[in-house]
């Protein structure tokens, strides 16, 4: 049996968050710290890992840390993993959404979409 799917899960819970639910699922399945709100381990899966199709594992996922985290909507949790089969990396929101970049408008180039013109 293989040792396992490797996933990366990145958590935003905010200030009310259940992070001991979330700290103790991590913790069973033997996750490490990757900095902050950042974790990576190895999720069990009956069959062979690479034969996971990418929507099987989403859910499974979700269905297993929502059974042990008291998630919200506001909740944010986003799961990467790399696709054997295509060997591209995925990553996809399986509770809460994207926000605005905090970064935003920092940078010096401005959003303006540059328009190719023949000299």
């Amino acid at each position: 049996m293989s040792k396992g799917k490797a996933i990366w899960i990145s958590y935003d819970l905010g200030l009310k968050g259940d992070y001991p639910g979330l700290f103790a699922w991590l913790d069973n399945h033997k996750a490490v710290e990757c900095g902050q709100s950042l974790a990576f381990f190895f999720y069990e899966i009956k069959a062979d890992p690479s034969m996971i199709i990418d929507k099987a594992l989403e859910h499974k996922l979700y269905d297993d840390i929502s059974k042990n985290v008291k998630l919200s909507n506001s909740d944010r949790v986003y799961i990467i993993w790399r696709d054997d089969v295509s060997n591209k990396v995925k990553g996809t929101f399986i509770n809460g959404a994207r926000k605005q970049n905090p970064w935003e408008g920092f940078g010096g180039i401005g959003r303006t979409k540059i328009i190719d013109t023949e000299l």
